[in-house]
């Protein structure tokens, strides 16, 4: 292929400088898993130099002279969303304070050969020394696809081998041609090319389709199990109803299966706040590690079942290969209310946590539709919400069961989620209708590789899972332990005078700042003490229910309901018009300072930060002030 003018030059190395070979592939290939095979998961996430994008690195297992750089997922270098610009703008040499490769690991997906090798054939055309990973291949050759490795390699011109990222003992030849590039590699300065050719994809397949004749034995179709459960995945009518058959039972697990283990943790905790109470005297140690520590943190941990359960399935899903689909049919759906299928990732993100979610916005190449993904992503009910939910639903909804089937909290709380969705869907239809004469964009077709459908891997679903309860407990040990101490300090002092009537709490800081600022919510029901929870829980949502906590162990009205846990003191002191209104408003009350931070990171805007949460706020006051009077009015303020 012709050359054109170089991108960039890298530098000589010297004799200290280590080498670095780019990890790409395309979404759903196993290159993260692949990533993690060759760096022993210890990887080093940064920022690139001017973008929000993130970026993961590792030494090679065994030479800390070779760096394994992870890119964001691409089919190509023609790109169509940041984190595709940044994959191309690394390789290209033209991302600053990242030098150009000295070369490229290709993930391929081994089932989807077709596309796998058009991009094989576009990076080729930058000149960089590369190699291929076929991944899936155990996958590929139980559908009867036979590749011929050395043939293929002799067709691209560059070394390909079998890979199978999640067993650690097929993956050896990889290594071993890493090892044997950190030491055949010259270091020589290289730059990279990009003919104008290789921009063409028409010519690249049926480069690719030329090859594929020559070196793979592919059966005529697909198993039939597989066509057979696309037909009804994707059915128009029938995957949607699937769809939301799966996040129904997923909400009826979520509390049925939780239960038990909730209750061990919740007899746990209160047998260590008794054992602390008897070994340490009365004074504010003991208060302090009793009423503040104990009664604050392990209000939250005790949803730790509730929460892994959900990550749980959402992990299934997505290693399963079913997400995308579910983004693909619900694509058509989703362009009704302004957005399209590439949405519905960050979306369903949003039911773990919020800031991933929001980040993940910047697969979405329209920047309007990804402003209105990001503005309504706060809305839906993500893992810190959880707890709030549950224990207010424990407190007020019945334990009964619905047609001798369904749990009638579990259908509480998919009514929650439902609200929350619903409301995002009638925002987003209404920011697009308003925004479309200012914000009109091109319109992105969604074109997708969907994966073949496979059994989720357990060693990864396990190391995900928990990932992910170790970030909520180690939030739960530092962010929430420190502020249930800041908040003990606020209803413990200053004591309450010599001729005191009234109970201690209400003459201490919190007690005084709680009387300030319950006249602005008293119209909505709340109480003082719920007003008091509502400021430690702007760093996080779960806060709320260690403030509660912390609130009533000290401010009870008497030792006995001290001693008692949330529930019962919720379901004896708050209405169910309170209680109605107290989750509604958590439904879109913008209650979280990381998320904030991540939309201001994500905009680049401090207007657009500002405007989304005066709007969320002021929806969320107005949502709980209907509830308020509307549930009142029907079941009595006092119910």
């Amino acid at each position: 292929m012709p050359n054109s003018t170089p991108a960039a030059t890298k530098p000589a190395l010297d004799s200290s400088a280590s080498l670095t070979l780019a990890l790409v592939g395309a979404p759903n290939c196993g290159k993260t898993a692949l990533f993690n095979l060759l760096t022993g998961s210890k990887a080093k996430v940064a920022n690139y130099s001017g973008v929000t994008v993130d970026k993961r690195s590792a030494s090679f297992i065994g030479n800390d002279t070779v760096r394994i750089l992870d890119l964001p997922g691409t089919y190509g270098l023609a790109t169509t969303s940041p984190d595709e610009e940044v994959t191309r703008k690394v390789l290209m040499g033209e991302m600053p304070n990242e030098p150009i490769p000295d070369g490229i690991i290709v993930v391929a997906d081994a089932t989807n050969l077709r596309m796998s090798l058009r991009m094989v054939l576009e990076l080729k055309s930058l000149g960089l020394p590369m190699m291929v990973a076929l991944n899936l291949s155990d996958v590929a050759l139980s559908r009867g696809m036979e590749v011929d490795e050395q043939a293929l390699s002799q067709e691209l011109g560059v070394p390909v081998v079998k890979t199978i990222a999640i067993k650690r003992g097929a993956n050896q030849q990889l290594l071993d041609l890493v090892a044997e590039f950190a030491v055949t590699h010259d270091g020589q300065s290289r730059s990279v090319r990009f003919a104008q050719a290789a921009t063409d994809s028409q010519h690249l397949y049926q480069q690719a389709d030329e090859m594929i004749s020559r070196t793979v034995s592919i059966p005529h179709s697909l198993p039939r199990w597989h066509e057979r459960l696309d037909y009804w995945a994707l059915h128009p009518i029938v995957g949607v109803i699937l769809l939301f058959l799966i996040l129904f039972v997923i909400f009826q697990a979520v509390y049925a299966w939780a239960t038990p283990m909730m209750e061990v943790i919740e007899a746990l905790v209160g047998s260590i706040g008794a054992v602390a109470a008897n070994l340490l005297p009365e004074g504010i140690l003991r208060s302090l590690i009793v009423d503040g520590i104990i009664a604050g943190v392990g209000s939250v941990v005790v949803f730790v079942p509730q929460i892994a359960l959900l990550f749980l399935f959402l992990l299934i899903l997505e290693d399963s290969g079913y997400l995308p689909r579910a983004a693909f049919l619900l694509d058509n759906l989703l362009s009704k209310v302004g957005l399209s299928g590439r949405s519905f990732i960050p979306l369903l993100s949003g039911f773990a946590c919020a800031v991933p979610a929001i980040m993940s916005t910047r697969t979405i190449p329209n920047p309007r539709e990804r402003m209105v993904a990001i503005s309504v992503l706060p809305m839906l009910t993500c893992s810190a919400r959880l707890p709030i939910y549950a224990l207010i639903i424990a407190a007020v909804v019945p334990q009964r069961s619905v047609m001798g089937v369904f749990n009638l909290q579990g259908m509480t709380l998919f009514f929650l989620y439902t609200a929350g969705i619903a409301s995002a869907a009638l925002i987003s239809w209404i920011m697009t209708r308003f925004r479309q004469g200012s914000l009109q964009q091109v319109s992105f077709p969604l074109l997708m590789e969907l994966p073949t459908y496979r059994m989720p891997n357990i060693k990864h679903i396990v190391t995900e899972l928990w990932s992910k309860v170790r970030a909520f407990l180690v939030q739960a040990g530092t962010v929430i332990f420190a502020l249930t101490v800041v908040l003990w300090f606020l209803v413990s002092f200053p004591a309450p005078p010599v001729n005191a009537v009234g109970p201690a709490i209400d003459y201490s800081f919190a007690g005084m700042l709680g009387s300030v600022i319950e006249p602005i919510f008293r119209p909505i029901g709340f109480t003082w003490q719920m007003c008091i929870a509502l400021i430690p829980g702007l760093a996080a949502r779960e806060v709320v229910v260690a403030a509660l906590g912390t609130v009533y162990a000290v401010g009870g009205a008497s030792e006995e309901m001290a001693n008692q846990t949330l529930i019962p003191i919720i379901h004896a002191q708050w209405g169910l018009a309170t209680a109605l209104s107290f989750l509604v408003f958590y439904i879109y009350a913008p209650m979280c300072l990381a998320t904030l931070a991540v939309i201001r990171r994500e905009t680049k805007s401090m207007k657009q930060t500002v405007l989304i949460t005066t709007y969320l706020f002021l929806l969320a006051y107005v949502m709980a002030w209907i509830t308020y009077r509307v549930s009142g009015s029907i079941f009595g303020f006092n119910a």
